[in-house]
């Protein structure tokens, strides 16, 4: 099949080198030509893990390719995917459409044969009927459907998640669509779930799923809160609770809140589309608040940690939102740092991936390390904010001696609390009392 792919995003990207690695023709087109001419270069312009070696691979063979120009993604596809960015409006935090919306009018004079036009990124309910008017007022003859085609991609993980799905949902009443979606996702066949539902409630499956998940993040918090108070384990309690297969065991590591480009528009999405229907969303707004107070009181404890400490330096271990992308789009790691900046505190920070795009965010607000150790060296306190593998794997004998004040703030329960204490340092956690 040709298919083109409307935004060479987080989503964009990692969906078009997949289906191309599975045999198809893939056209990707983006309004950013700096972006374009990087990628027609052979350079990537987002890090997802995996995707390098699958990148350079289908570049080489010519199943992908990457232009400014929507006609050569559009015109001869038999499937349109808009994957372009719905973020978050700034004052009603609902999801703005006008990317969406620009893409579904621009590629409506492109249509020449059949087509199905599916929408990867996460859009409220009713968006396709809308996406259908406009395509249909601007090419009146274009034969077309439009359907939801979600995405369930997580950052980090994209590369595996395309190719080892645990369902697909298709919002479509066409047999013609969906019989073309089937072909085009044959290949799975056999190796994952495929439901066929109505548009608007593949529009609402998106939301729903990424809501529970946030609310799930942050019920495991609240715990590890109580955990805290209480004496108990938050890892242990986690690990109970996941073995009751009607609670599972994903999304149960307690930290410092959710953040990325989805869980946090999406609950705020969500919460404004109840609204607009009518139907308050009283678990997902109170998740929404939770979260934000999260992050500072994360910000808190690290101020806590410091106070008799005058111009205290903190090394900061990770920026993006989570391990495995460079992202820090919404990320608590930045949260937390943009906390600690307003309380005026020194802030020196390390990451694997994503120190480019925290700068272009921060500036030089921050000091930025070039690895863990020039990260902690005179020190005052460490804060560990990503789960990076690398970091679980320092040696905190040297970390012990480079540091000015023996002081841990290990927010995602990384490092060995025993040896860290052996070598007499003050170490919190999350969610348990370290004696």
């Amino acid at each position: 099949m040709k298919i083109g792919i409307i935004g060479t995003g987080y989503v964009g990207l990692p969906t078009g080198v997949g289906f191309a690695e599975i045999g198809n023709e893939v056209v990707c087109t983006d309004k950013n030509k700096e972006k374009i001419d990087d990628l027609k270069a052979g350079k990537l312009t987002i890090y997802e893990d995996g995707l390098e070696e699958l990148f350079a691979k289908n570049i080489a063979a010519g199943r992908v390719s990457f232009t400014t120009n929507m006609r050569k993604a559009v015109a001869g596809a038999d499937v349109v995917l808009i994957a372009v960015g719905t973020p978050p409006h700034p004052v009603t935090h609902e999801a703005d459409l006008k990317y969406i919306y620009a893409a579904a009018t621009e590629l409506a004079e492109y249509l020449t044969d059949y087509t199905v036009v599916a929408t990867k990124s996460t859009v409220p309910v009713g968006t396709g009927d809308n996406i259908e008017q406009l395509i249909a007022d601007k090419n009146p003859t274009a034969r077309f459907d439009v359907i939801s085609l979600p995405e369930f991609l997580r950052e980090g993980f994209a590369v595996h998640d395309f190719f080892n799905p645990d369902r697909i949902v298709v919002g479509t009443n066409s047999e013609k669509a969906a019989n073309i979606v089937k072909e085009l996702y044959k290949p799975f066949e056999g190796k994952t779930n495929m439901l066929f539902v109505s548009r608007r409630s593949s529009e609402t499956i998106k939301y729903a799923s990424n809501a529970f998940l946030a609310m799930k993040i942050h019920y495991i918090n609240e715990i590890a809160n109580f955990c805290e108070k209480s004496g108990a384990d938050v890892t242990e309690v986690a690990k109970g609770m996941g073995m009751d297969g009607r609670i599972g065991n994903k999304f149960l590591n307690a930290g410092i809140g959710f953040g990325g480009s989805c869980f946090p528009k999406d609950t705020m999405a969500m919460a404004y589309m109840g609204h607009l229907v009518g139907s308050t969303m009283e678990l997902v707004e109170t998740t929404i608040n939770g979260n934000n107070k999260r992050k500072q009181q994360m910000a808190e404890r690290v101020c806590a940690a410091i106070k008799d400490v005058e111009n205290a330096k903190v090394a900061v271990w990770g920026l993006a939102f989570k391990n495995g992308t460079d992202d820090c789009r919404e990320s608590p790691a930045m949260d937390v740092v943009a906390e600690l900046l307003k309380k005026h505190v020194n802030v020196v920070a390390y990451d694997p991936k994503a120190m480019k795009n925290a700068c272009q965010i921060l500036g030089d607000k921050i000091g930025y390390a070039d690895d863990v150790y020039a990260a902690v060296k005179d020190a005052d306190a460490l804060v560990v904010l990503t789960e990076w593998k690398e970091f679980s794997e320092v040696d905190l004998d040297v970390v012990a001696q480079l540091m000015n004040r023996k002081t841990i703030l290990d927010f995602r329960n990384m490092l060995d609390s025993n040896k860290a204490v052996s070598l007499g340092f003050e170490y919190q956690c999350i969610g348990k009392k370290i004696v």
